[in-house]
């Protein structure tokens, strides 16, 4: 009788075990089919259909190809409507892809204003660099996003003398890889009133008023010349 029963407990044991692997496994096959279905909305740009996969609660932070989130893909299209309501929806502005950027970062590197701001109110994260080590400010700078430029800088607590790989800061950016054109100009000056150190030197010891000087940008040279 004892061995009857020990019999019956194991099997009950083995039963048990079988429809918990079972469950599991169709938990996780659920989980994947959300995932692939938001991440095929995100694609096709539907945003009906993403805000109906989202009531169901996806895992926001499954990574596709190439360590893209949904939200990072739907950032790389330039889908703000879709971005609003997977950030709505909980997805992370900082989780970063294969090449280092996040919806932050490279919403700021593309001048896409609408989706920094959307970062900066969800918990944009200053100390998380691209994979040049730097902060969205400084491409903004390079790239000629003027308004995107206003907005960083004049963020509390933003890494404004933030320095990149490079060598390089916003400023140094704003200079030396740009045309000297009006765009560029103005940046230069949006990060002067915003508290950039403008005696900041890249590796060779040049300053931004150095590069200025070499390039001939004259009213950079005015501006910076002007703050000392």
């Amino acid at each position: 009788m004892t061995n009857l029963k020990n019999r019956s407990n194991l099997l009950t044991g083995f039963i048990l075990i079988i429809i918990s692997l079972v469950s599991c496994s169709s938990k996780q096959a659920d989980i994947m089919d959300k995932n692939k279905a938001l991440f095929e909305a995100v694609d096709s740009g539907n945003v009906t259909l993403v805000a109906t996969i989202l009531r169901d609660k996806p895992f926001l932070e499954h990574k596709h190809e190439k360590g893209r989130t949904a939200l990072m893909h739907a950032v790389y299209k330039r889908n703000n409507k879709i971005a609003a309501l997977l950030i709505d929806a909980g997805a992370n502005v900082n989780t970063q892809d294969d090449i280092k950027n996040s919806p932050f970062l490279y919403a700021g590197a593309e001048g896409n204003l609408e989706l920094v701001k959307m970062a900066l109110n969800h918990g944009a994260n200053f100390n998380i660099f691209n994979r040049y080590g730097g902060t969205a400010l400084i491409p903004a700078a390079e790239k000629g996003h003027l308004e995107v430029v206003k907005l960083l800088v004049n963020t509390a607590g933003f890494p404004k003398d933030h320095i990149n790989n490079l060598g390089w800061t916003a400023l140094l950016e704003a200079v030396l890889l740009s045309d000297g054109g009006r765009v560029h100009v103005n940046i230069v000056a949006a990060l002067i009133d915003g508290g950039c150190n403008i005696n900041i030197a890249d590796k060779n010891g040049m300053t931004a008023l150095d590069h200025a000087k070499k390039l001939q940008y004259v009213e950079m040279v005015k501006l910076l010349e002007k703050k000392g």
